[in-house]
């Protein structure tokens, strides 16, 4: 059965179709979402069937990925992260935003994504991503749609995402076209603050 495709309003999302999404993700579903950089799919960070089928998607073990989780604010990143007095007010400054910060992991960090010493925290600027993520109470894990064209390395155009993850995934929602570039990854484990990949926010300590 291919996905729904839902179109959200990208300022304003229906709080309908939110629940729509949020009881898909309850129930193990992968949902394709947009973000303040660029198209994400992710799943119930507490759903260790819908983690393993996420990894399949990408075709990488669990255990094995890069994935990062997608925070309402900074009240959920001390239950997955340890976090200095330093990164906090960094992160408190710059997020929500086009930032994700490496993070050490806790021993919450769910178990099928055990042996994860690090964490990538991420709180976007997007309304969509954030108002699911608020319905759902607890994070999602995220992992940033790649194109396999050279000439586009990310696809904006939600419909041609549909087009391709349609038999793969359970909602693509329609949030109007995205962005090109990524989130800059900030390694947040001391307090260097060193720039592991320069991406769509400006970095200034």
């Amino acid at each position: 059965m291919p996905a729904e495709f839902l179109k959200i309003h990208p300022q304003t999302p229906e709080p309908r179709k939110i629940q729509q999404v949020v009881n898909s993700l309850r129930d193990g579903g992968i949902v394709i979402y947009p973000t303040d950089t660029v198209y994400a799919m992710g799943c119930d960070i507490h759903n260790a069937r819908a983690v393993e089928r996420l990894a399949r998607i990408k075709g990488i073990k669990p255990q094995k990925n890069d994935f990062s989780f997608i925070c309402f604010d900074l009240s959920h990143i001390a239950d997955y992260a340890r976090v200095s007095n330093n990164a906090f007010k960094l992160m408190k400054r710059l997020l929500p935003g086009p930032f994700t910060f490496v993070l050490e992991a806790s021993n919450r960090v769910p178990k099928v994504l055990a042996n994860r010493k690090t964490v990538g925290i991420r709180i976007p600027d997007h309304p969509i991503t954030r108002q699911i993520v608020y319905e759902l109470d607890h994070p999602i894990i995220t992992t940033s749609i790649k194109d396999e064209d050279d000439f586009m390395e990310y696809p904006t155009d939600p419909e041609i995402i549909f087009e391709r993850f349609q038999h793969q995934v359970d909602i693509v929602i329609d949030g109007g076209f995205g962005g090109l570039i990524p989130s800059t990854v900030i390694d947040a484990t001391n307090d260097d603050f060193d720039i592991i990949r320069e991406g769509a926010g400006e970095f200034t300590i």
